[in-house]
C-alpha cells in the first residue's frame, strides 16, 4: 500500500516539476511593439451584448501608436440580435462587418467564419480573437513583435487571463492554466515540429496570412470544434513552427458564465482533446492519482501511507496555488483543487458517453454530429 501511495505521490511531483520548468518558458509577448500590419477577424454569432466593447478594445491599438496599420473585420455569422447593426454603427473607417455564408454541410460554425475572414484580411498578419477577449492598447504590437523575433513561427496563440465570476467558473476554469503548464511539455514544443506537440487556446490566435494560406487554415479542420488544439497541429503539419506566449498582460476573457455554460462549453470539445478511448482512461490515472486519491489515503489508509499521501496532497495544492499567484485566480478556490479535478473528469467521461451514444454536440444554436468513438 505504501508503494501505492508514493505512486500516487510521483504522478503529483511530475506535472509539478513540469510546470515549474514550464514557467521558466512560457513569457509574456516582448514589451516593446513593432511596426506592422494586422487584420484582426472577429467571428460573431448572437455577441450584441460583447462586440461593441471587443471592437473598441482593438482600436485602441492603433489609437496608442506604435505603428500599428489596423484593420478590424467582423463577420456576422447570422446572428438575430443586432450584432451587425451594433457594428455598423462604429464611426471608423478601419472597421467593417461582413455577413458570413449560409454554412456548408461538414463545417462548424466558427471554423467557416474564420476561414471566411481570412479572406477577406488585407494584411499580412491575421489577429483571430473571439467577441469575449478584450485586448489591452499595446496588445497587437505585442504580439508582432512575438511573431517577429520568431520568423520559424506561422502560428502563435496566446492564454488571456481568465475572468470568472460564479463559483463553477473558478472552480474549473483555472484548470486551463495547470494542465497546459503542468502535461505539456513546452521545451518539447520549442524544439521539434511534430504535430503531437501543437497547442492553443482558440481565444486568441495571431498567424502570417501566407503560412495561412500554404497550411490550409481553418479549411483544414472545418468539422472540428476544438480550434485551440487542431489548427496549430494543422499548421504543423504543414511545416511551420507553432509557438505560445502569455497573453494574461495584454487580453482578458470571460469564457462562460454560470455552471451550465461551463459544463456545456468544456463539453462540446472534449472528445477531440481529452476525452478519446485511448487518451480518456489515462487523464483519469494521472489526475485522479496524482491529485484526488492522495486525499483519500490520508483520510482511509492505513498509517504507513500518510507520509507519502501528505507528500502528493502537498505538491498537488501548491503547483495549484502557485499558478493562481501566477495569473490572478482565486486562491481560495485553489485550494478546492481536487474537487475541480473531478469535476473536469467527470465532465470529460459524460462528453465522452455522450458522444459513445451518437448524441450531437450543440453550441450557440447549431447540432454537430458526433466526433467521439
Amino acid at each position: 500500500m505504501a508503494q501505492f501511495a508514493w505512486v500516487c505521490a510521483w504522478l503529483a511531483i511530475i506535472p509539478a516539476v513540469t510546470a515549474v520548468w514550464n514557467l521558466l518558458l512560457y513569457r509574456p509577448p516582448p514589451a516593446r511593439g513593432v511596426k506592422s500590419a494586422v487584420s484582426v477577424l472577429i467571428p460573431a454569432r448572437n455577441e450584441a451584448d460583447k462586440i461593441a466593447a471587443a471592437v473598441y478594445a482593438v482600436l485602441a491599438n492603433g489609437a496608442s501608436g506604435g505603428g500599428i496599420d489596423l484593420e478590424v473585420v467582423v463577420l456576422d455569422d447570422h446572428s438575430t440580435d443586432g450584432t451587425a447593426d451594433i457594428v455598423r454603427a462604429i464611426a471608423d473607417p478601419r472597421v467593417r462587418v461582413e455577413q458570413a455564408p449560409p454554412l456548408p454541410p461538414g463545417w462548424s460554425g466558427k471554423q467557416h467564419a474564420c476561414w471566411h475572414l481570412a479572406h477577406l484580411a488585407r494584411h499580412p498578419l491575421l489577429v483571430f480573437v473571439d467577441a469575449d477577449v478584450r485586448l489591452s492598447p499595446d496588445a497587437l504590437g505585442r504580439m508582432a513583435a512575438f511573431m517577429d523575433e520568431r520568423p520559424r513561427v506561422g502560428l502563435a496563440s496566446g492564454f488571456p487571463r481568465q475572468e470568472t465570476g460564479t463559483f463553477a467558473e473558478r472552480l474549473v476554469i483555472p484548470m486551463i492554466h495547470f494542465l497546459l503548464l503542468g502535461y505539456l511539455p513546452i521545451w518539447a514544443m520549442k524544439l521539434f515540429i511534430a504535430p503531437g506537440f501543437g497547442a492553443g487556446c482558440g481565444q486568441l490566435f495571431i498567424a502570417r496570412a501566407d503560412a495561412y494560406a500554404k497550411s490550409g487554415g481553418h479549411r483544414e479542420i472545418r468539422a472540428s470544434l476544438h480550434d485551440g488544439v487542431k489548427l496549430p497541429r494543422t499548421f504543423r503539419r504543414a511545416g511551420f513552427f507553432t509557438d505560445l506566449f502569455d497573453a494574461t498582460e495584454i487580453a482578458t476573457c470571460r469564457m462562460y458564465k454560470g455552471s451550465t455554460e461551463v459544463w456545456q462549453g468544456f463539453t462540446k470539445n472534449a472528445t477531440e482533446g481529452m476525452a478519446t478511448p485511448i487518451g480518456l482512461p489515462v487523464w483519469t490515472v494521472l489526475l485522479a492519482g496524482g491529485h484526488v486519491l492522495p486525499w483519500l489515503l490520508l483520510v482511509l489508509g492505513p498509517p504507513e501511507v500518510l507520509f507519502p499521501a501528505c507528500v502528493g496532497i502537498a505538491v498537488s495544492l501548491g503547483t495549484r496555488i502557485a499558478l493562481a499567484f501566477r495569473f490572478g485566480q482565486d486562491i481560495s478556490n485553489a485550494l478546492l483543487h481536487p474537487i475541480g479535478v473531478l469535476v473536469m473528469l467527470a465532465i470529460q467521461w459524460s462528453a465522452f458517453w455522450t458522444a459513445f451514444r451518437g448524441r450531437p454536440a450543440t453550441w450557440r444554436g447549431r447540432a454537430y454530429p458526433s466526433s467521439g468513438p
